[in-house]
């Protein structure tokens, strides 16, 4: 697969193009598979509407588990070989979803799967748990000063359920935005940059629970069933704060994308399982916490757009001068306080 460079990708040059989609949105996850299960609806209707998508996979998922028996040869025990192979299955996905920009932050293989929290593979050296911070968020800097995006989804502080490779592409996402707007850091990677809105995935718990009664009234073919605890990021229905959906168009998108990533995920219907051979309902809507921005909603109701409320035109650099110090503090000091709520 290749991989598009600053100067040929979709946003390349952004600065100096007009041919540059208005809308533009940027995805931050953890690994391959991360971003159709969390966003697949999404990223499918935005980028059938004209908008630039934009995905930065953090790590090529190496240490996933293998479903099929016939590849179980491509696990990290053996060849350790999954990595090159989900970098297949991704493509495939992303084709599957109408997406034609995606990177992986700071190029294919820059870090490691680290594994499940406390296993030994978060503690080799090219891990992506331990990552310096800045370091692996100037790679995200570099992409956000290129294209602008108006829109940055990613995690929740917890990375939706503890995964330290999760948690890790929040702190990345979270850092990065942060930094982008700031016009003292790294200048060479482009003007500074502030993102209107931050978006942070969640599951709305009475979807996830009704989700849950139709897996068990169908009859599908799982060996066992999960738990609405077992699902990552599930909140009270009054913290979501926009919901997107599209009708089964998308949803059927976001199920071929899922299929794609045939070693980690099978799919049945409506319906999905992870290594664990548990089923778990298949959102055809996604849920999300808007926590940087203002909203495009009255309040008390949901956005139904995650570009709602961005006056036209925004997405433009920060220029310099008093102005543009002005608007890079204000993102530094906003992200500082996000920063500070995660480590709570």
């Amino acid at each position: 697969m290749s991989h598009p460079s600053p100067t040929t990708a979709p946003g390349g040059d952004a600065a100096q193009r007009s041919d540059i989609p208005s809308r533009r949105l940027l995805l931050v996850h953890a690994h391959p598979d991360d971003e159709s299960i969390n966003n697949g609806v999404t990223m499918a209707r935005y980028a059938a509407e004209g908008a630039l998508v934009t995905l930065v996979t953090c790590t090529l998922g190496e240490e996933g588990e293998v479903i099929p028996a016939e590849l179980a040869h491509l696990a990290p025990d053996r060849e350790d070989a999954l990595g090159a192979h989900r970098v297949g299955e991704l493509a495939a996905a992303m084709a599957a979803l109408g997406v034609t920009d995606h990177r992986f932050l700071g190029g294919a293989g820059r870090y490691r799967d680290s594994g499940m929290m406390g296993a030994p593979q978060n503690d080799r050296p090219q891990a992506f748990w331990q990552a310096d911070l800045d370091e692996a968020a100037a790679h995200l800097v570099a992409v956000i000063r290129e294209i602008r995006p108006q829109v940055l989804v990613t995690y929740d502080p917890n990375g939706g359920y503890g995964h330290p490779d999760h948690i890790q592409a929040h702190r990345v996402a979270m850092r990065g935005a942060e930094l982008a707007g700031r016009a003292d850091f790294r200048p060479d990677l482009g003007p500074a940059y502030a993102i209107e809105k931050i978006y942070w995935n969640c599951n709305a718990r009475s979807d996830v629970e009704k989700g849950f009664a139709r897996l068990s009234a169908a009859g599908v073919s799982f060996p066992g069933i999960a738990s609405v605890d077992d699902v990552p990021g599930v909140v009270p229905d009054a913290e979501v704060t926009a919901s997107i959906g599209g009708g089964p168009v998308y949803a059927a998108a976001k199920a071929a994308a899922m299929r794609a990533h045939y070693t980690q995920i099978a799919v049945d219907g409506p319906f999905f399982a992870l290594s664990n051979d548990l089923g778990q309902p298949l959102f055809g809507s996604e849920h999300y916490r808007l926590v940087h921005g203002e909203a495009g909603a009255p309040e008390g109701e949901r956005e139904d757009d995650l570009f709602a409320g961005i006056p036209a035109g925004a997405g433009s650099a920060v220029g310099g001068g008093e102005s543009g110090s002005r608007t890079a503090e204000r993102t530094e000091h906003r992200a500082a306080d996000r920063m500070e709520e995660a480590a709570e």
